[in-house]
C-alpha cells in the first residue's frame, strides 16, 4: 500500500524539544531529608505502560481515538508523540488527562533513530504501522540500561504474518505489499511488547491470528480492550492464549487509560519504609496481587474502598521476605528494585530473584552506599536488614532504580541527594509534588 502524500499538522513535540527537555531534567537533582511519615492521599495516575501501546493503536485507524486518564506530563508520553507525530497522526491539545490522537492519512513510515532511541516502547509503532501502510521503518530502540531486551519475538512473529523483514544500518525494515496475514504464534518465552506489537498488527491482517503463550499483564488486557472497542475482533484476554480475527477497518473509540499498578505498588512500598497512612484513589488492587501477600508479610495493613486502597503501618519492626521475579500475574520486576529497598531495614533478611532481566540490580551499590547490607549472587541478592540508611549522594540509574532511591531517601537519617532523575520523568507523574502533598521533605533544584 502506498504511503500517502504528507499532509499539514499540528506540530506536538520535535525531537530538539525532547532532547531539551532531558537535558533540563538531566541537570536536575532531588533532595530528600530523611524521616518524616507519609500522611495523606495520592491520585495515582494512569499507567504508562498501558498508554503507550494503545498510543500506537491509533495509527491502526483513519478516525480519532480519545483516551483518557493519561499520564501527559511524563516524557516517555512526550517522546511518543514525537515519534506519532513524524508518521502523520495528530494530535488536539492535551487537556484535563485527555489527548486526542488522530492519524487520517500515514504520512511516512519511517520512526527514526533520533526518537526511538530514547524509548524502548517507540518500537510498538512497527506492529500498526505494517498492518495498515504494508511497509514500516523503525530503528532499533533504546531506553533503560537494565537489559538486552532483543526485539526478535516482534521480528519472528511479524515474518510468521507474511513480513519481509532486514536489519539495515540499525533499522528493522519491514514490508507486506500484499498485507499481513493470520497465524499461529507461539512464543518461545512470555514477552509484553511482543504481545502488543503482534496484537495491534493481527486486527488488520486477513484471518485468525493465535498467540500462544502471550503476556496476560492488566496492561495487555487494557489495549485489547480499547482495540476491541475499535472495532476489533480479540478473545482470551488475560489468558495464555490470545485470539485475533482480522477486520478490513477500525474506527473512532474512547478509552480510559487502566490505574498505573507500579505507581501504586511504589507508594504501598513506600508506607512500608516511612509509616503512616495513605489513600491511593482510582486504582486496582486486584492487579498487585504477587505484591499483596509479601507485603502484608512484611507488616503492611491494607485496605479496600472502592476504587481507593488504604495501607498503613503499625509501627511494628518490618519482617524480611524473599520475592522472585516473573511474568504476571507472578511478582512485577518493575518492583523489584522498590521492594528490595524495604528489605534493607527489615528484621532478618529477605532475598529478592530477578528472572526478567539481567541487569536490574544495578541499584544495589547505590543502596549500598546508604548503608544497606546487600550481596549480589548471580541473579539473586540477599539483604540482611541494617537498623539504618543514611543519606549519601547517589546516582539513579534507570526509571524504577530512581524510585528505589527516592524510597531508601524518604527513612534515611540525614540528606540523600539523588542525580539523573530524567529516569524518573519518563515514568513518575509528578512525583515530587506527590510527596510533598503527604508530608515528605522532598524539593526539586537545578544542579548548577
Amino acid at each position: 500500500m502506498p504511503v500517502q502524500k504528507k499532509a499539514n499538522v499540528t506540530e506536538l513535540h520535535t525531537a530538539r524539544h525532547d532532547s531539551s527537555e532531558k537535558a533540563r531534567s538531566g541537570m536536575d537533582k532531588i533532595l530528600v531529608r530523611g524521616g518524616s511519615r507519609l500522611n495523606g492521599t495520592i491520585a495515582v495516575s494512569g499507567a504508562k505502560n498501558a498508554a503507550l501501546p494503545l498510543m500506537c493503536a491509533a495509527i491502526l485507524s483513519d478516525e480519532p481515538l480519545q483516551l483518557r486518564n493519561m499520564p501527559l506530563s511524563l516524557n516517555d508520553i512526550k517522546t511518543l508523540t514525537a515519534v506519532l507525530n513524524e508518521l502523520g497522526v495528530v494530535s488536539g491539545t492535551p487537556e484535563d488527562h485527555t489527548l486526542m490522537l488522530h492519524a487520517p492519512a500515514i504520512t511516512c513510515h519511517k520512526a527514526p533513530y533520533d526518537l526511538v532511541r530514547k524509548m524502548r516502547a517507540s518500537v510498538l509503532v512497527l506492529g500498526p504501522l505494517l498492518a495498515r501502510t504494508g511497509q514500516a521503518d523503525v530503528s532499533l530502540p533504546g531506553g533503560c540500561a537494565i537489559g538486552t531486551r532483543p526485539v526478535d519475538l516482534h521480528i519472528d512473529g511479524l515474518r510468521a504474518m507474511g513480513a519481509d523483514i532486514s536489519i539495515e544500518g540499525g533499522y528493522i525494515k519491514a514490508s507486506a505489499p500484499q498485507g499481513l496475514k493470520g497465524a499461529e504464534i507461539n512464543f518461545p518465552k512470555v514477552s509484553v511488547g511482543a504481545t502488543e506489537n503482534l496484537m495491534m498488527a493481527a486486527t488488520l491482517a486477513a484471518g485468525e491470528t493465535i498467540l500462544s503463550n502471550a503476556a496476560r499483564e492488566p496492561e495487555i488486557v487494557d489495549l485489547g480492550e480499547c482495540l476491541i472497542a475499535m472495532g476489533a475482533q480479540i478473545e482470551g484476554l488475560g489468558s495464555p492464549v490470545i485470539r485475533i480475527r482480522g477486520v478490513e477497518k477500525l474506527h473512532a473509540a474512547t478509552h480510559h487509560v487502566v490505574p498505573d499498578r507500579i505507581e501504586t505498588g511504589t507508594w504501598m512500598i513506600a508506607v512500608c519504609l516511612t509509616g503512616g497512612t495513605l489513600r491511593l484513589q482510582k486504582t486496582r488492587l486486584e492487579h498487585l496481587s504477587a505484591l499483596i501477600g509479601p507485603l502484608k508479610e512484611a507488616g503492611l495493613k491494607i485496605e479496600h474502598e472502592g476504587d481507593d486502597v488504604i495501607v498503613s503501618r503499625n509501627g511494628r519492626p518490618l519482617r524480611g521476605t524473599d520475592i522472585m521475579t516473573e511474568p504476571y500475574p507472578g511478582f512485577p520486576t518493575d518492583l523489584q528494585a522498590q521492594f528490595m529497598t524495604m528489605l534493607t531495614l527489615c528484621v532478618g533478611a529477605g532475598m529478592v530473584t530477578e528472572t526478567i532481566f539481567e541487569n536490574r540490580f544495578m541499584h544495589v551499590p547505590e543502596l549500598n552506599r546508604m548503608g544497606a547490607d546487600i550481596r549480589v549472587q548471580g541473579n539473586s541478592a540477599i539483604i540482611r536488614g541494617v537498623p539504618d540508611l543514611v543519606g549519601a549522594e547517589v546516582m539513579a540509574t534507570d526509571l524504577r532504580a530512581s524510585a528505589s532511591l527516592i524510597l531508601a531517601a524518604l527513612v534515611a537519617q540525614g540528606e540523600t541527594t539523588i542525580n539523573r532523575i530524567y529516569h524518573l520523568d519518563r515514568g513518575y507523574e509528578n512525583i515530587v509534588e506527590k510527596l510533598q502533598s503527604c508530608g515528605a521533605d522532598i524539593e526539586r533544584v537545578a544542579n548548577i
